[in-house]
């Protein structure tokens, strides 16, 4: 049963899951996966002391696995409170389904929501099922350390901190434990030490006989266990205390005692205009920039950074600025009022943004459009026309400031009817270079065919870049250089994110005379708890925003969101109106669903929690249980099926080969007259055939079968082992005389294969009635010599194929030598 071992397996799974704590916002996932770890090792253990083959002992760890789950999560919906039903098993799905939502709703630490504790103990039960098997049933416990590895790699793959340094060291201490129990527990095999001689402690004087103490004792292997644990805890420590003084490994210095700041640690770089924002998009880490507070009851606005107003016919860029010292900020000082803002209803919204230290040369400052007040130490300075607000010298890294905005909520009649733009504006902000093609122009045209209104031609660009233009967002795209990569994304590959998505509807709006620019910053992000949320550098973005007087500047969202998107994106509700194609203004109407937004058939920008790929309330889930009404036996039939079909496999390839080995040696039927005779079956044939069945069969009922033994011998322990009647006494020693016969001696075996095939089932017969049921019907279902000669198979297959891999290597060196 290897009890030892399988208790070493758990706390080194329990030891490796430490990792895991990043994630969570308080401890109790750790119960939860010391539950499954419990469950797996008692299956395992079962299946070991019913001596199962090791799928079947695989097998054993996901039943108790998911008799565990089922206890915990879904006792009120089981049969007897732990036994799998159908509903509990959907239950445990729709759970695994929440589980998964929440997971990508909230950023790390995530609450401890039923469902995320449910996914949590089943993926820690999952390494504890792969644990058990490598290092206890196989005895491979170096593998083993891959499964463990993997939970460490979660965090680190979600959290930019990744794993403390004590919780690293303590899974590596469980894995070492675990190997050094392998290790001892392989030598104890072996028996006890041995010494070849006794050697006396001091010479005697000659010819005097040593006294019995004076005898050396058995050599001590103490010191070498001792140097083997000095030399796992000096490994331990080094990897530990390595990566902490190597620059560049550990962003927040040794231990996470202070720096980031200086040389050589970790930086987050923010969208610059005048370089690829694909940079930020692509970086595999996801590092987090900032998290902000905003008391907005409905959702946070974008953060913006810059607001580019030139486009030079190759990309865009803002205009140079011209700072001076009134243009400083202040506590008390109010900021101009937004442009054209006059009609349309604002809310204010405060919002308190702290920027990772980790971030440099961040000179301009994210805040959520159009920012009234910004509170923030050091020499910030606001540009009049854009409302940016940058630095001259100083970085937003590290710094915490508070920014009151007046977020605009224009209706989409408000829009439709917007008057005249100021003619400063529109001389500024509708310039387009004449190199400009005039293949852009017309399809600029060609889209917004139809249009009464500046609104109507708006949403049928964003519309036609969302849905109908054959768009698909590619972050593989290479960045916009030249003019004519923005030709080629709108008119032939219509591949890319959303720098091209956002340069080319701006453009093609300026070309409808709708005063357009190009603002870059980050999305929302993911909301952490209510009202907190975390932006990361994936959250980088950029989009058009148009001028409509009475609203001002207001948002577009062309880029494609959700999981075919940029994740975080929403498109606002003003954006999405049913488009009339009439001869007057639109008037007010419901907004119209757009797939560019996360939900979208909401009306109105949705409220509540944002995330990466969230679908909202009518995603896919939910359309799938309005379509199926319920769920159908047919899954569980068909599961039923397979699982019945997958265990009748060893029993029909036992079937099989007993039946191939006894077909070679039926007798041949009598030949006609005059024919040549037919070749009688070989006597030493027979005998090995005979021979071979009886230890497949003492094999499938549990019993010892000593390959070093003689036929002879094997005989018998057998038969003093078994207590046989005469009959099956007699058909024992008449296979192995057959066998001995065929081996040992010329003379061959006169017993008939009837004769042999008959002693045979007696034997087999007398090997069932000396064993239990439990034995007796694995024999018969899960018989393990099938597993045995299916693992010789595979091992003969797997060596012919790296023989003839060998063989076309040395082809090429045997043509040339030719």
């Amino acid at each position: 049963m290897r009890i030892r071992m399988t208790v070493m397996a758990g706390l080194a799974t329990l030891a490796g899951s430490l990792g895991l704590y990043p994630l969570f916002e308080k401890a109790g996932w750790f119960w939860a996966g010391l539950g499954a770890v419990l469950a797996v090792s008692g299956g395992g253990l079962l299946a070991r002391r019913l001596r199962m083959p090791a799928l079947v002992g695989l097998l054993f760890g996901l039943g108790s696995l998911l008799l565990y789950l089922n206890l915990v999560y879904a006792a009120d919906k089981a049969w007897l409170v732990f036994i799998p039903s159908p509903e509990s098993v959907r239950h445990l799905g729709v759970l695994a389904d929440e589980g998964w939502r929440a997971a990508n709703r909230y950023a790390a630490p995530v609450p401890l929501v039923p469902g995320i504790a449910m996914l949590t103990a089943a993926g820690i039960g999952l390494v504890a099922v792969l644990v058990d098997l490598l290092a206890v049933r196989l005895r491979r416990t170096a593998p083993a350390g891959l499964p463990l590895l993997a939970m460490y790699s979660v965090p680190a793959a979600v959290r930019e901190d990744g794993v403390g340094w004590l919780a690293f060291g303590v899974g590596a201490v469980g894995f070492l434990a675990l190997l050094m129990a392998d290790a001892r527990e392989r030598v104890g095999g072996w028996g006890r030490t041995v010494t070849t001689g006794r050697r006396p402690r001091e010479v005697p004087m000659a010819g005097a006989a040593p006294a019995p103490g004076d005898y050396a004792e058995p050599p001590d292997a103490s010191a070498l266990a001792a140097s083997g644990r000095r030399i796992a805890a000096g490994a331990v420590a080094v990897a530990v205390l390595l990566p902490a003084v190597v620059p560049g490994l550990q962003p927040r210095g040794v231990f996470g005692l202070g720096g980031g700041s200086g040389r050589g640690t970790q930086t987050v770089t923010t969208p610059d205009p005048l370089v690829s924002l694909k940079r930020e998009l692509t970086r595999l880490d996801d590092s987090v920039v900032l998290t902000y507070k905003t008391d907005d009851p409905e959702s946070p606005g974008y953060l913006r950074l810059y607001s580019l107003d030139r486009f030079d016919g190759d990309r865009w860029t803002y205009s140079p600025l011209k700072s001076s010292s009134k243009d400083r900020l202040s506590d008390e000082r109010t900021l101009p009022s937004p442009p054209g803002l006059t009609v349309a209803p604002v809310h204010e919204v405060t919002t308190r943004v702290h920027v990772r230290p980790e971030v440099q040369n961040m000179t301009f400052l994210p805040v959520p459009y159009a920012p009234s007040q910004v509170s923030i130490k050091g020499d910030w300075r606001v540009h009049d026309q854009s409302l940016m607000i940058y630095s001259l010298r100083d970085s937003a890294g590290g710094r915490s400031y508070t920014v009151k905005s007046l977020l605009a909520e224009p209706t989409a009649g408000q829009l439709a009817g917007a008057g005249a733009s100021p003619a400063e504006i529109v001389s500024h902000y509708t310039a387009v270079p004449r190199n400009v093609p005039q293949q852009v122009r017309n399809l600029a045209a060609t889209v917004t065919a139809g249009s009464a209104s500046a609104l109507s031609q708006a949403v049928k660009l964003q519309r036609w870049f969302t849905l109908t233009g054959g768009f698909s967002y590619d972050l593989t795209a290479p960045a916009p250089q030249r003019g004519s990569d923005l030709v080629d994304f709108l008119l032939h590959s219509k591949r890319g994110y959303c720098e091209q998505y956002a340069a080319a509807m701006a453009l093609m709006a300026r070309i409808l005379g709708i005063p357009s620019r190009v603002a870059m910053g980050y999305t929302p992000g993911s909301e952490v708890k209510p009202g907190e949320w975390v932006v990361r550098s994936q959250d980088a973005h950029a989009w058009p925003e148009l001028y409509f007087e009475g609203s001002g500047w207001v948002r577009f969202e062309p880029t494609p969101a959700g999981a075919g998107g940029q994740g975080t994106a929403v498109a606002p509700g003003y954006s999405r109106p049913a488009v009339s194609t009439g001869g007057g203004p639109e008037s007010e109407v419901a907004p119209e669903p757009d797939s560019s937004s996360p939900a979208g058939a909401a009306t109105a920008t949705p409220t509540g929690p944002r995330h990466r790929n969230d679908e909202g309330a009518g995603g896919a889930a939910g359309a799938q249980d309005e379509g199926t009404g319920g769920s159908s036996a047919a899954p569980w039939l068909a599961g039923a099926l397979l699982t019945l079909l997958l265990m009748g496999v060893p029993m029909a390839l036992r079937m099989v080969t007993r039946r191939r080995r006894w077909a070679a040696l039926t007798p041949p039927p009598v030949p006609p007259a005059g024919a040549p005779p037919a070749r009688a079956p070989d006597p030493a044939g027979a005998a090995h055939a005979a021979w071979r069945e009886m230890r497949a069969d003492a094999l499938d009922h549990g019993l010892e079968w000593r390959a070093s033994d003689s036929p002879r011998a094997t005989a018998r322990r057998l038969g003093e082992l078994l207590e046989l009647d005469a009959a099956g006494a007699q058909a024992l020693t008449r296979i192995a005389r057959a066998e001995e016969l065929a081996r040992y001696s010329r003379t061959r075996s006169a017993e008939p294969p009837e004769r042999l095939r008959a002693d045979v089932r007696t034997v087999r017969e007398a090997f069932a009635s000396s064993v239990g049921r439990t034995a007796r019907w694995r024999a018969r279902l899960l018989p393990p010599s099938t597993v045995a000669q299916t693992g010789s198979a595979l091992r003969t297959a797997l060596d012919r194929a790296l023989d003839l891999t060998a063989r076309l290597n040395e082809l090429p060196a045997r043509l040339r030598r030719r």
